[in-house]
């Protein structure tokens, strides 16, 4: 898919749209697993339809499927933590799809697959670690308890115990709470993508040669040009209507 002469074709939009929608909605019906990780982190499935779809197209197009299923998911639930959290969603998801679409792009076996995944599950992993360290945590500190401490570490010492502290609070929740469950959340993924990105992949190619099917050797530059022009408008048209419609519901709920 990603040798088409237009590379925004219908197929393509299509595909990504289903995609997109798919790991929206996934993405809205996340849930905590209490026993074993603070409530604030949700488990979701979102991840599946973004890495089975940057097999199939690209780490591009991944990119955008990534992009547009947190778009859906704040004009579904709209936002708790001023966008914080759903950019660093964002960062993590990217960092899952785009190594994974670079490396299989260039090796499309399953050993190629296999390095891909693994790399995307070490890059999102680290990057979400980075994440909750720098940025989430303080945010959420700062915004929801005005800088104390004491409802974090309690939440973590209901998991862990009392030796979990201020002091050691980074230790206990970075590498025994972050850690395994964006590793879980990449695994699942993997798991359900390495059985069935082949076929899916199959599945896209054949409906790209019956909807955009090659042109002849006489076709006029210009309208494959023309056609490619309207493709990007309606990319840029359904992200600039998904974007107004966060906003809106931002502004309106506030």
């Amino acid at each position: 898919m990603e040798k088409t002469r237009t590379y925004f074709n219908s197929t393509r939009i299509a595909v990504i749209a289903m995609f997109s929608t798919l790991a929206g909605i996934l993405y809205v019906f996340g849930f905590p697993i209490a026993a074993a990780f603070p409530g604030w982190l949700e488990l979701n499935f979102s991840d599946i339809p973004a890495l089975i779809g940057t097999f199939a197209l690209g780490p591009v197009s991944g990119t955008i499927i990534v992009f547009v299923k947190i778009l859906i998911k704040l004009i579904i639930k709209g936002t708790s933590t001023v966008f914080v959290g759903e950019l660093a969603d964002l960062l993590i998801g990217v960092a899952f799809v785009v190594p994974a679409g670079l490396i299989y792009k260039k090796k499309r076996t399953f050993k190629g697959a296999l390095a891909a995944m693994a790399v995307g599950t070490a890059c999102s992993t680290l990057v979400s670690m980075l994440a909750n360290w720098l940025v989430l945590i303080p945010f959420y500190r700062q915004l929801f308890f005005h800088g104390s401490w004491k409802p974090l570490v309690g939440t973590m010492q209901a998991l862990f115990g009392e030796k979990c502290n201020e002091k050691t609070f980074y230790v206990f929740y970075i590498l025994c709470s972050v850690l395994p469950f964006n590793l879980m959340r990449c695994l699942i993924a993997v798991a359900v993508t390495l059985p069935v990105y082949k076929h899916i992949s199959r599945v896209i190619n054949k409906l790209g040669e019956k909807l955009e099917p090659a042109p002849s050797e006489g076709e006029d530059a210009a309208k494959s040009k023309k056609r490619t022009i309207i493709a990007i408008c309606i990319v840029a048209a359904i992200l600039l209507l998904l974007v107004a419609g966060v906003l809106l519901r931002y502004f309106l709920t506030r």
